[in-house]
């Protein structure tokens, strides 16, 4: 929940919050995008395929943009690298080897850095642990979805949930110990019963972190294809909202923090890498599809993984580029940090954009204050809890119009 119980523990949380953001703002993130699957899952709409034959060639283009857009960001210090996909886990010893040799050629990693490797449950064997062991990683993120084999299988996800808790329980014991799940709730003819048994067994696990989404029908992906067709029905939004409270609830009695909209943790587990975007650090994504940011203009590469192998074996990276205006840097700065628990930093907001747009914002937040689905509390402006369900039209309301 979006609340503190104890004055000393508010205090303490934004003396550590303005602490990190010090320590972060002079760092920036590593995205490495690995767009390979073995079967593509029903919902997804992230650039991926499953034609594998050209996984070494890729490997070579990434440490060759990663050589090429070395000086991209204002600081070679990173303070977390990501692994994200389509599959990572995909991915062998030697593959990593070289992308990390690149990686440490041209960027100072901090000592403590955080550095995530996205995990398919099924890729997870005893061997490929013993590999993962002599790498760098410190953090693994495993795509459970469902501990149900029927909302697995209509998911076509490629593991079963007996194989989620297996893998879940090999990576404890060769010493992993921050672990994120992803999770899905809003599944067609999902109930509080079957999200109830996949959270308990979720909790059992002994996670440091949880992310759980709404199921989303993304336009051109076989989930929005068989709603269109009418052969599954979308579950309605008021037991959708009904299962995002249970979940809440249910991670709480276990100690988990809900420190941003979607994402979950015992205390001082959160994921340093996503926590970056939602701040505004600097990025910078490599791979196809990949995007960086720079604090002033967004880049993203050709979503081809052929073009952009060929482009990178001649030296070239095909990119698009767009530079922010001053409105659309304050909308994202809205959007991004009032999904997180401590919210928009007034102070901050004054820094950046002056004291014309704090007033603007401020002035459109009352009525939601009001109303008590924002408050202010030391210097910043967060989310209630009733302001979570009706988060997307606060943001917009806060957002800069001309």
């Amino acid at each position: 929940m979006f609340t503190f119980d104890k004055d000393t523990e508010k205090i303490a949380f934004y003396t550590i919050f303005v602490a990190l953001k010090c320590i972060i703002a002079r760092m920036a993130s590593l995205y490495l995008h690995i767009p390979f699957c073995k079967s593509r899952c029903i919902y997804c709409d992230f650039y991926s395929g499953t034609d594998m034959s050209h996984l070494t060639s890729y490997v070579k283009a990434l440490c060759n943009e990663l050589k090429l857009r070395k000086t991209y960001l204002q600081t070679s210090h990173l303070d977390s690298v990501y692994f994200g996909g389509g599959t990572p886990s995909l991915l062998q010893k030697e593959d990593f080897e070289r992308l990390f040799e690149e990686i440490y050629t041209h960027f100072m990693l901090s000592p403590s850095a955080e550095i995530t490797l996205e995990c398919n449950p099924d890729d997870l064997s005893a061997d490929y642990m013993a590999q993962l062991k002599t790498l760098p990683f410190n953090r693994l993120s495993i795509g459970i979805q469902s501990f149900d084999d029927e909302e697995l299988k209509f998911l076509k996800r490629r593991h079963m949930a007996q194989k989620a808790q297996e893998a879940v329980a090999l990576c404890q014991a060769n010493g992993f110990e921050n672990i994120s799940i992803d999770l899905m709730y809003g599944l067609p003819n999902q109930t509080p019963e079957t999200w109830q048994k996949t959270l308990d067994v979720a909790m059992r696990l002994g996670v440091q972190h949880l992310s759980a989404y709404s199921l989303m029908y993304e336009e051109g992906s076989p989930l929005s294809r068989l709603r269109n067709a009418h052969k599954i029905t979308e579950l309605d939004e008021a037991t959708s909202v009904a299962l995002f409270e249970q979940l809440i609830d249910t991670v709480a009695l276990h100690g988990f923090e809900q420190y941003e909209i979607s994402n979950f943790c015992l205390p001082s587990f959160h994921s340093r890498h996503n926590s970056s975007y939602w701040h505004g650090v600097s990025y910078l994504g490599v791979g196809a599809a990949a995007h960086s940011f720079d604090g002033v203009s967004r880049q993203w590469n050709v979503a081809n993984t052929v073009r952009y192998m060929a482009g990178l074996a001649a030296g070239q990276l095909e990119v698009e580029r767009e530079d922010l205006t001053t409105d659309e840097r304050y909308n994202e700065f809205v959007f991004t940090a009032l999904r997180t628990r401590s919210g928009i930093n007034l102070s901050d907001l004054e820094q950046r954009f002056g004291n014309a747009r704090l007033a603007y914002c401020l002035r459109l937040a009352q009525p939601y204050i009001d109303g008590g689905q924002l408050e202010l509390r030391a210097g910043q402006l967060a989310l209630t809890r009733a302001g979570i369900f009706v988060s997307d039209g606060i943001m917009s309301d806060l957002c800069y119009v001309d």
